[in-house]
């Protein structure tokens, strides 16, 4: 008799602290970006210095912009194990319930999971644009990578009032995402208690929130005329 055994990480509590440790990984890049995105209200000197400085991490140990394209990479496979282990989970849960219910209520669960799965695909669209945009230039009215201020501002300015309306779209999908997520996670962690429950709530909620609030202010401080 042959027995197989299924490897620790694809089980689903392996596959649960997958999407913990990737979700971290992309937790504490949001948090840098979103930093390094408001050094734009320092001025443009600063801004456009920030910029060049992120080019040339690592040199001279390594050459030219080595150390962005080692971080996209990280990037990439953390957003790619995420997106495996949650629909593998998903896929499983689904599986486990192969009959509805006649029924049912809605209830948190099935809104919180609708709201991950829409958000994951305007994320996804904003990521591409994002990318094209920001970091290739081929979407942007300047478009010159050594002007990152003039980009951003050609970017969000009131004409393209379109492209504003899509950012705020991905931001908020980013912070129900985010909420939702930062709550799972500390609830895996011991928080399920009523009082763990409400102050893991709280503190998603305001992880959320700053997010939110950090990388909306630049789009809508070039929108309004603040940062020109």
């Amino acid at each position: 008799m042959v027995v197989t055994t299924r490897s620790p990480i694809r089980s689903s509590v392996g596959l649960k602290a997958v999407m913990a440790v990737t979700g971290i990984v992309l937790v504490l890049f949001l948090i840098a970006h979103m930093l390094g995105n408001l050094k734009i209200f320092t001025g443009q000197t600063s801004f456009d210095h920030y910029a060049h400085w992120l080019r040339e991490i690592g040199a001279p140990l390594l050459p030219g912009v080595w150390f962005l394209w080692i971080l996209r990479t990280v990037l990439l496979v953390a957003v790619l194990a995420h997106i495996g282990a949650a629909t593998t989970l998903a896929l499983r849960a689904r599986a486990a319930r192969p009959v509805r219910y006649a029924h049912r209520r809605p209830v948190q669960g099935s809104y919180a999971a609708r709201t991950m799965r829409w958000g994951g695909v305007i994320i996804g669209l904003f990521v591409i644009y994002h990318l094209l945009d920001l970091t290739t230039g081929a979407l942007n009215p300047v478009g010159d990578p050594s002007r990152p201020y003039a980009n951003v501002v050609a970017d969000f300015a009131p004409d393209r009032w379109y492209v504003t309306l899509f950012y705020t779209l991905a931001v908020v999908a980013v912070g129900f995402h985010l909420r939702h997520g930062a709550f799972s996670a500390l609830r895996s962690l011991g928080q399920q208690t009523p009082r763990g429950e409400r102050r893991a709530r709280a503190v998603a909620l305001v992880l959320a929130v700053a997010l939110c609030a950090g990388y909306l202010a630049v789009p809508f401080a070039v929108l309004t005329g603040l940062v020109d």
